[in-house]
């Protein structure tokens, strides 16, 4: 090409340039010093503008990049201090590069705005920066799986937002760091959840400092390091525990816990220590379904009595089997050991899987008896000293005994006295049922019978609490629970297949996983990272409470290398070559035609870039909102997609105003809230929906599409739901009939959208306004919180809002009424008004009668149904057999208890339906409708990530909903 065409054109890009561009130059360079240090980046990073280029990975906001999401792509190469050039950034996912190395730069501790930080399977080494402690809002940190060294920085207590702590699988040595005069350590980490530490090098003792009240830990995971002492007893404080992991260590001493406190705990590891003098008594822990004691010295003894009171054991039980261990030079020292006859008591255990207590003195007679547990799978007695067994019991799962004297009698005539017998703990997927596939090299055939290229890697679950690994009913559980997550958020996945399980030498759970594309026969990179990040996320899937959490490692980081990307480099090399030279040409010409609009669009970009501009004018209604992400609707765009707000379109009507159903260009329908002109409630509840709505995303809460607020009007526009408010299902007005199963997956719906707003949401969240009303059902009767007009953010320090009272009579909280200090135990009482609701079918205050006080006097728990069939539901199924319904007014009951202290938290409420639903043998949720539900609406919609919360929800197709207004 000519010289001077060539000088032309570049003149003319860079005016093009000039006008187009909307990164922050100095955002720009910073990126760039980072992209200089990695390989195999994205293709398309090129360019000078990655935000208007739209750069795979990078997600920005008013021209800062706030998000690099890159996970498992294959990136080589080290971290440099530029990252730390990035002020805005709130996500930074790296994780599954197992090609990063290096250490991590001090740089990164200027990251102030971070929320997310996730190197995880990466290769990173050295000492974790001090600096880390200086991101004082980060919510998650994922460390896990590199190869860091050092102690772990005393620094991390200054993150007091911090959700998420995992440091596990690497080799941090040093002392847990607790706080003192001069240092902050762990010990501040109060609204913490998640302390993961296990598989690393840790010394000395536990701290008796690292564990208060305060504390909101649930999972505490300090399982395969080398500390040493006895266990602390503050621990017995925390009385969030859910799970403690404190295996395979080097502890010593008796167990002087006292476990009466700790109500909620599920999971108890101590195995693999020296622990001695008394067995720890666990009498009393409804909740428990796995504990594991073994390879201990605790004195001799026989089985405890608690053993066949702890109903709620679920699965694997391996209390006392081994109580053995090693000395420092090898030597195996058998220790006291259980020892009598073993009472039958411990095989009736309703929900017991396996029975594990090898290597005993058991002796006497076994007797299984007559009622053990249906689903008693495993009883393994091998090596005590058991002279005679009962076999009248009709037990035909696996049994065991090989190594006692009753087998030397009869030799190895029967099954259970030979070394080949084993449990069976296989499992397979089941058959796909396809017709014969001629699939390319590489290629999986999919559960759907499609030829892909799955995501392919292996989830590790930290605990878990059931023994029958070849039970194909956990994992199609957990395998459409994670699918409804994908599908939840419109990810571009078509199924999910998980085989292969097996228990690692840590007693964790590995599953493989293959995740395979929709739409498509392979993912792009956006799909691919954004899938594998979310792989990673303990907070994505709301997996049943078998599975502990989990984490997740990809097979390898050469998915785009192979034969599967071959056909888009070609395709995109040609296009590429054949429009170079017509998108040279067109250069000059749209340089000319962007400077023409500019002039004529300024007023519409400033609105745009300031839609409250004029909020500041309006005295009554406060600052102006603070929002990210949402979008800005014109007054003229809503006016055309309702027909000039017509009549015909109201589907709600309330003191906030009117709601409309409206069509968007490309047909989504949407459910616009129009405020009164002039209203003050309007300004308020405005500010207050659209900044809580713009920051939490979850699959029970409505989302929130986008605003207006322009010529004096304020409007909200929301997903639609399809069925309406609860309230009508549950009166009947929507035709839509509710059966008890289906009642209980709505209560567990409400209650997870509440749990994710008081203890995910960052500060936590009161809904302040919880009623049947405000409870809405989608095509599929899933159940989603809606109306936070009145919502509060929660002031961790002082625990409760000292505010007006406002709320909607007969589910208002009675000691916030007395006290005005509102707390998140208020949306409880609420919450129990409504689970009340869903059980009578009656108005919260029914002929003058508070509901809560009608099922109190009708109550009587010697009854069956508690005696409450007079005041039940007609519609609810009377015939048939009302499973759990007695546990579930239980529960309601106690949310509606008139002061807050003896109500239970959200997360609890979460915990305990599940268990209804579960022990009742409900599929709670996988049931389908018996009835078609009337409207289904197009979900096809490009994905975006928000800058708050880690969920990708859809920007431009929604299933939507009617709301209903305060």
């Amino acid at each position: 090409m000519d010289p001077g065409k060539q000088i032309f054109l570049l003149i003319m890009y860079l005016q093009v340039f000039l006008i187009a561009a909307v990164t922050d130059p100095h955002d720009f360079t910073a990126l760039s010093a980072v992209k200089s240090n990695w390989q195999n980046t994205p293709p398309n990073w090129i360019g000078f503008d990655p935000c208007r280029e739209g750069w795979e990975g990078i997600q920005c906001s008013n021209s800062s990049i706030t998000s690099i999401v890159l996970s498992g792509i294959g990136l080589t190469g080290t971290l440099t201090a530029d990252i730390g050039n990035l002020p805005m950034l709130q996500e930074l996912d790296l994780s599954q590069n197992m090609g990063l190395t290096g250490t991590l730069p001090q740089a990164i501790g200027n990251l102030k705005k971070l929320l997310y930080l996730s190197l995880a399977g990466c290769s990173f080494l050295g000492p974790i920066p001090n600096t880390i402690g200086s991101l004082t809002q980060l919510f998650s940190l994922s460390l896990a799986s590199n190869k860091f060294i050092g102690e772990i920085p005393p620094s991390i207590g200054n993150l007091l937002n911090l959700y998420l702590l995992d440091v596990t699988d690497n080799k941090l040595t040093g002392t847990i760091p607790v706080s003192n005069e001069t240092s902050p350590g762990l010990d501040l980490l109060v609204n913490t959840r998640h302390f993961h530490l296990g598989q690393n090098q840790l010394t000395g003792t536990i701290p008796l400092k690292l564990f208060s009240s305060k504390m909101t830990l649930i999972h505490l995971l300090l399982d395969s390091n080398q500390l040493s002492g006895s266990i602390p007893s503050s621990l017995e404080r925390v009385q969030s525990l859910e799970l403690i992991r404190l295996d395979r260590n080097s502890l010593n001493g008796p167990v002087l816990l006292n476990f009466t406190g700790l109500t909620n705990l599920s999971q108890l590891y101590l195995s693999n220590n020296k622990l001695t003098g008394p067995m720890p008594d666990l009498s009393g822990m409804n909740l428990v379904t796995y504990v594991d004691m073994s390879n201990n010295s605790f004195d001799a003894s026989s089985i405890p009595p608690w053993f066949s009171s702890l109903q709620s054991l679920t699965s694997f039980i391996k209390l006392f089997a081994n109580i053995i261990s090693k000395n420092f030079n090898g030597r195996i020292m058998e220790r006291t050991q259980l020892q009598g006859q073993i009472p039958d008591s411990i095989f009736s255990v309703a929900q017991l899987q396996s029975v594990v207590l090898s290597n005993n003195q058991l002796n006497g007679t076994l007797d299984i008896g007559t009622n053990y547990g249906t689903q008693l799978e495993l009883i393994d007695l091998q090596n005590n000293s058991i002279t005679e067994f009962a076999q009248g019991s009709g037990y035909s799962k696996t049994l065991m005994l090989q190594g006692n004297p009753f087998c030397a009698t009869i030799g190895s005539t029967e099954n259970y006295c030979s070394l080949l017998q084993q449990p069976n703990t296989s499992y397979s997927p089941p058959p796909n049922n396809c017709v014969q596939h001629d699939c390319n090299s590489n290629q999986i055939i999919s559960p759907r019978c499609k030829c892909a290229y799955p995501i392919t890697g292996t989830l590790k679950f930290r605990s878990i609490s059931f023994s029958d690994l070849g039970n194909a009913g956990y994992y199609n559980h957990a395998q459409a629970l994670m699918m409804d997550a994908f599908q939840s958020i419109q990810f571009p996945v078509d199924s999910i297949a998980l085989s292969d399980p097996f228990k690692d030498e840590y007693d964790y759970l590995e599953l493989r996983i293959e995740v395979f594309p929709s739409n498509s026969d392979s993912f792009n990179r956006t799909g691919f990272s954004m899938i594998t990040s979310q792989l990673n996320n303990l907070t994505f899937f709301q997996l049943p409470s078998s599975f502990g959490p989990l984490y997740f490692t990809l097979d390898n980081n050469d998915y785009f290398s192979g034969p599967k990307s071959n056909k888009g480099i070609i395709i995109g090399a040609a296009i590429g070559s054949s429009i170079l030279a017509l998108l040279l040409l067109m250069t000059g010409i749209y340089a000319f035609k962007q400077r023409r609009k500019a002039d004529t669009a300024t007023e519409a970009a400033i609105r745009l870039r300031d839609p409250f501009a004029s909020w500041d004018r309006n005295e009554s209604a406060g600052s102006r909102p603070q929002i990210k992400g949402l979008r800005c609707f014109t007054f003229e765009e809503l006016k055309k997609c309702t027909n000039n707000f017509s009549d015909a379109n109201i589907i709600g009507i309330g003191g906030y105003g009117r709601v409309y159903r409206g069509i968007l260009t490309g047909g989504k329908l949407v459910a616009i809230k129009r405020a009164q002109r002039g209203s003050l409630q309007g300004n308020v509840e405005f500010k207050t929906e659209i900044e809580l709505l713009s920051r939490v995303h979850h699959k029970n809460l409505v989302s929130l599409v986008g605003f207006c607020y322009e010529l004096d009007e304020q409007m909200l526009v929301y997903e639609h739901i399809s069925n309406g408010t609860l309230k009508d299902s549950i009166s009947g007005k929507s035709g839509i009939q509710l059966s008890w199963a289906r009642r209980l997956q709505i209560a567990l719906d409400s209650a997870r959208g509440l749990t994710y707003l008081h203890e995910l949401a960052n500060p936590p969240i009161i809904h302040r306004d919880i009623k049947s009303t405000n409870i809405l059902l989608d095509d599929q009767l899933t159940a989603k919180v809606a109306d936070f007009g009145l919502s509060k953010p929660l002031d961790h320090t002082e625990g409760h809002v000292s505010t007006q009272v406002k709320g909607t009579m007969g589910y208002m909280d009675p000691e916030y009424f007395m006290t005005q200090q509102l707390t998140d135990k208020s949306d409880v009482y609420s919450f129990g008004v409504v689970m009340l609701e869903l059980v009578t079918g009656r108005n919260p205050i029914h002929h003058g009668r508070h509901i809560v006080t009608v099922v109190r006097m009708a109550m009587d728990k010697t009854k069956d149904l508690y005696n409450l069939h007079e005041i039940l539901d007609p519609a609810i199924g009377v015939g048939n057999t009302l499973k759990g319904l007695e546990k579930f007014v239980d529960l309601a009951i106690r949310c509606v208890e008139e002061w807050r202290a003896n109500r239970p938290a959200m997360g609890q409420v979460v915990k305990e339906i599940e268990n209804i639903a579960e022990q009742a043998g409900l599929d709670y949720d996988f049931e389908m409708l018996s009835t078609s539900a009337s409207h289904y609406y197009s979900t096809n919609g490009s994905l975006y990530l928000p800058d708050n919360k880690k969920f990708y929800e859809y920007s431009e197709s929604f299933p939507h909903s009617e709301i209903e207004l305060q």
